[in-house]
Formats: structure tokens, C-alpha cells, sequence
């Protein structure tokens, strides 16, 4: 007997080895409670703001389009490999909105995500994308961190 729990789980993937322990996670939610799972990526494309749109932005754009198909795959045969449905998408814009406005657009149970567990400005910047999910999102939202706390 299946868990009616989680139907839909959004899996938000930013292609990083930290990111690895929330797609686990996702993909185990997703087959206990035999779920389907949508993987996506997002390309930030608030990060092109401020570069002019010649040749060099349009590449770059490209660069990271493909990025995310292959981590997408990547992520979508992992999942396969648990006999869970998956669909997955690449999607431009800035990330924390794009994820929050495709699981309530999609009628998503969950949304699973990673966050970085580096420090200074490196964490600032990344952790801000699960941040502004979790602070802003309707559905709700499991951030997992990419390492286990250690006990004190």
C-alpha cells in the first residue's frame, strides 16, 4: 500500500556534487511513496544582466542550456534506475523563482532541494536560492544539507 502523501515531488538540481544527498533524498520520498519526481534546472539568467547581448552572452547562454540538459539527464537516469516515473526541465530566469512559480503551477507536493554547507560569500550566494524558496514558496519545501551534522 502506497503513502498518498507526496504524488508529485520537484527535485531542484543545480548540478553540484553538495547537491547529491537532496537528490538521494528526493528519489527515496519519491519511492516510498511512489511519487513522480520533476528534475529541474535552472539557468540564472540574472547573472547576464549586467553583459552586453552579442555573440559572446548568446554562447555563454548556450553553455549553460546544455549544462543543465546533462545534469537533468544525469539526474532523471538516477532516478529511472528506482523505477520511479521522471520528468525533467531546463528553465531560465532567476532560480529561486523559477522553482517556487513550477511547483505551484504544477500542482508539486514537495519541493526537495540542497543547500551548500561552504562558508563566506560562496554560501551567501548559493544558500540565498534555498532561502528565498523556502521563505516564499506555498508548497512545501525539504532543504537537506549536503553533509550530516556532527554531533557535539
Amino acid at each position: 500500500m502506497s503513502s498518498e502523501i507526496y504524488k508529485k515531488i520537484l527535485i531542484a538540481t543545480d548540478g553540484s556534487e553538495q547537491n547529491r544527498r537532496a537528490i538521494n533524498y528526493g528519489i527515496e520520498l519519491a519511492r516510498l511513496s511512489e511519487a513522480k519526481v520533476y528534475v529541474i534546472y535552472v539557468v540564472d539568467t540574472a547573472s547576464f544582466e549586467s553583459i552586453p547581448m552579442d555573440g559572446g552572452w548568446e554562447m555563454m547562454y548556450e553553455l549553460l542550456e546544455k549544462e543543465g540538459r546533462e545534469i537533468t539527464d544525469t539526474v532523471s537516469d538516477m532516478i529511472k534506475e528506482n523505477n520511479i516515473d521522471v520528468e525533467s526541465r531546463v528553465l531560465e530566469g532567476h532560480p529561486s523563482h523559477e522553482i517556487i512559480e513550477f511547483a505551484e503551477n504544477n500542482d508539486i507536493d514537495l519541493i526537495v532541494m540542497g543547500t551548500h554547507g561552504k562558508s563566506g560569500f560562496d554560501r551567501f550566494l548559493l544558500g540565498s536560492v534555498a532561502e528565498k524558496v523556502t521563505r516564499n514558496s506555498k508548497v512545501p519545501v525539504m532543504v537537506v544539507r549536503d553533509f550530516p551534522v556532527e554531533e557535539k
